[in-house]
């Protein structure tokens, strides 16, 4: 663990004493080696599942592709953010780039925490840079207001989940992850037992975001600067998934009765949020919001608590941290060109820009799910498990997956297809940077197709 992590920590001194002309091709480098080596995380030789051991810190099948996926981001959020943070001042430039690497360390240890407090703490921690980054470097003036929602949604949550958690450490002796789950089941019976069991669900909720409060994510979407949009998509969201598959463990026997509102909001909230996918006029909106219907279907296949459930979930989980992300960009290469994120002011991209419109087209199917690419994996198996737990679910996850792919292919039609409107006139062709960008984005979930197992967690 320490082999990655203390590379990350390097890169601090690293972005402060480079000199200036080669600060983004020295800590895009430094990041990218990072990344290559976080892949040796996939060479599993436990037979209990835990490697890469010390006190603190060990990976396991389920943090171990969400690990990867951590630093895999942080060249990518170093290459998208180069071409409107260059022109700053060099030393807020040091500042942006010291806030992404400050967040891939926090999620690190959060992912790779074997104890539940240091994993709050962790959890916590990520939000400090994360709102740094919304209200210092966000392009409208509501992006204080988002970064108000974003916060107070957060420790709303959060807050009881560390009076759970401290009421768990008194009634079982320990919050070890290793542990945890061989101490013996807690005997609910009161009232009060209810409520820690929401307590200790309703961070996770929020983070998710579960449809009900997830208002915060895109106003913090719509005025995050893109590596606050990717890092928002890609991995932020995940905490809230790995926080509940890690926790729900210990919260038998109450799950069975207790779950079943949150399963209705998260199942209602796919339908909605895809529905408001289909009148957005933002396309960063758009996005945003079809994050929080693939949200939906992960919340519903963990809370269901079945192994195909929780496959299906951190399936879905990284394949749509890799495509949401790469759709970020794609609307950053838009907005960067265009100055507006408005659908209808950018139609007809593809006569000019056409090597774009491929990713663009590349990543809308992914975005709905085209066979055989892992979101459609991630996606049939929690629609299985669903269907296996309860009939009628067909019915809305069915229309879910239809209103998906109704809104990805509206967002590719209303930006790429149709007649160049006329004010679209010298726009600066689309750079290698750009390109490249694109190719680490989609080439990983071209790969996983090829070795699924890498994602099954501990189901394989």
């Amino acid at each position: 663990m320490l082999k990655i992590l203390i590379p990350t920590i390097m890169l601090f001194p690293t972005t402060w004493l480079v000199p200036k002309q080669w600060l983004w091709t020295t800590t895009t480098a430094q990041s990218l080696i990072v990344a290559a080596l976080s892949l040796t995380w996939f060479k599993w030789s436990s037979e209990a599942g835990w490697t890469s051991l010390n006190l603190h810190l060990a990976t396991d099948q389920l943090s171990t592709p969400l690990l990867v996926l951590t630093c895999w981001l942080l060249p990518l959020m170093i290459i998208a953010s180069q071409n409107h943070i260059s022109t700053e001042p060099i030393n807020r430039q040091r500042t942006y780039i010291s806030l992404l690497i400050s967040l891939q360390t926090f999620l690190i240890m959060a992912f790779g925490a074997t104890e539940i407090i240091m994993f709050y703490i962790m959890f916590e921690a990520t939000l400090i840079p994360t709102l740094i980054i919304i209200t210092r470097w966000g392009n409208q003036t509501e992006r204080l207001n988002a970064g108000t929602y974003f916060l107070f949604y957060t420790l709303a949550g959060s807050l009881p989940l560390l009076v759970a958690l401290l009421i768990t450490q008194k009634n079982t002796g320990t919050l070890s992850m290793m542990t945890m789950y061989y101490t013996q089941p807690l005997g609910f019976t009161t009232w009060a037992d209810n409520i820690w069991w929401l307590g200790c669900l309703m961070a996770f909720l929020v983070k998710m975001p579960l449809y009900g409060v997830h208002l915060w994510l895109p106003k913090a979407h719509v005025e995050a600067p893109i590596a606050g949009s990717m890092v928002l998509a890609a991995v932020l969201l995940k905490l809230g998934g790995y926080g509940m598959m890690r926790i729900v463990m210990m919260l038998d026997p109450l799950t069975k009765q207790l779950a079943y509102p949150f399963i209705i909001l998260a199942l209602w909230g796919i339908i909605m949020t895809g529905s408001i996918c289909l009148r957005q006029t933002d396309l960063k909106s758009l996005i945003a919001y079809s994050s929080v219907s693939h949200m939906g279907l992960v919340a519903g296949g963990i809370l269901i608590q079945t192994p195909w459930g929780f496959t299906g979930a951190i399936i879905l989980m990284i394949a749509h941290g890799l495509v949401s992300s790469s759709l970020f960009c794609l609307a950053n290469t838009n907005y960067e060109r265009t100055h507006s994120r408005t659908l209808l002011l950018a139609r007809g991209l593809q006569t000019i820009l056409p090597l774009m419109a491929t990713w663009w087209f590349i990543a809308n199917l992914a975005n709905l799910a085209l066979p055989p690419l892992p979101n459609l994996m991630g996606e049939l198996t929690i629609i299985t498990s669903m269907f296996n737990w309860s009939y009628p679910t067909i019915i809305i996850t069915g229309l879910g997956t239809l209103i998906t792919a109704g809104y990805s292919l509206y967002m590719f039609l209303m930006t790429q297809r149709g007649p160049t409107t006329t004010h679209t006139i010298s726009l600066t062709p689309s750079h290698t940077r750009e390109h490249l960008l694109m190719v680490l984005h989609i080439i990983p979930v071209l790969l996983l197709i090829v070795k699924p197992e890498l994602l099954w967690g501990w189901c394989a």
